[in-house]
């Protein structure tokens, strides 16, 4: 299995010694993912591996400015529906977001505040449907990135095939779902999902948002997942790219006053 190691397209250099990351895992109504447990134990020993804080919380009053202002990092992951329980909280998020903080979600998280817009634009989408959990291929489509450092250039595993709706226009696809290698599927479903995309469908991307950084891996959905060490590496090279890019914060950048404030396209 061929990996690249990534070069270019910006430095991913972090001092893990001067780093914390807050992983959160709220849910709200409906489907929970039993992979949660297994996704903290992961972010924890990569944390230890490394040398960096990592505080974990399903508690929304987290979401403060004085709070956020000690991460250089929030991980969402298998987070789903409302997690937020005040307009206050959802504004301390876009704030810290506007101050250059780092964002990442993992799996369900594109299922997140679907009814909230800017938290869509912000992690580039909103869950629409997945295929049947089953064996396909990745394709990797930026393999400068630095975020793909390690990561297969053709990656066959066994997951659920996300797709979206509701899009963002600026987010940069990573990796891509080879749609032509599902063979458990509903055509009719997938040609409704798979819209104009073809074959190849984003799974993993990033993209500078609203002055924040943000990556996105719609895979894991499996609990035994987080402890195969190609996805933990995926995670980790994920995470990593985020820190390197949040390290100078500025919340005097922010502006956010409520959850619709607009976004300022600078």
């Amino acid at each position: 299995m061929a990996c690249r190691t990534a070069a270019g397209a910006g430095s991913s250099e972090v001092n893990w010694k001067k780093t914390r990351v807050l992983v959160y895992t709220k849910n709200g109504k409906g489907y929970v993912h039993d992979n949660i447990p297994s996704a903290v134990a992961a972010f924890q020993k990569m944390g230890a591996d490394h040398g960096f804080a990592v505080d974990v919380s399903d508690n929304p009053s987290v979401f403060t400015d004085a709070n956020l202002g000690r991460y250089d990092a929030l991980v969402f992951t298998s987070t789903n529906n409302d997690v937020f329980d005040t307009d206050a909280q959802k504004v301390a998020f876009m704030r810290y977001i506007q101050s250059g903080g780092g964002f990442m979600g993992v799996h369900s998280a594109i299922g997140t505040e679907r009814k909230w817009d800017w938290f869509k634009k912000m992690i580039g989408g909103t869950f629409a449907w997945h295929a049947k959990y089953q064996k396909f291929r990745l394709q990797v489509i930026d393999p400068k990135h630095p975020s793909m450092a390690n990561v297969p250039n053709v990656w066959e595993r066994e997951d659920e095939c996300y797709f979206s709706k509701e899009m963002y226009p600026g987010i940069k696809t990573l990796i891509a779902h080879d749609v032509a290698s599902l063979k458990i599927v509903n055509d009719t479903v997938l040609t409704k999902n798979q819209g104009s995309f073809g074959n190849n469908y984003p799974a993993v991307w990033y993209q500078q948002f609203d002055g924040g950084n943000i990556w996105f891996t719609s895979l894991g959905h499996n609990k035994l997942d987080y402890a195969e060490p190609v996805f933990v590496n995926h995670l980790y090279e994920g995470l990593r790219w985020v820190v390197s890019q949040s390290g100078h914060r500025d919340l005097s950048k922010a502006y956010a006053t409520s959850p619709a404030t607009p976004v300022r396209y600078q």
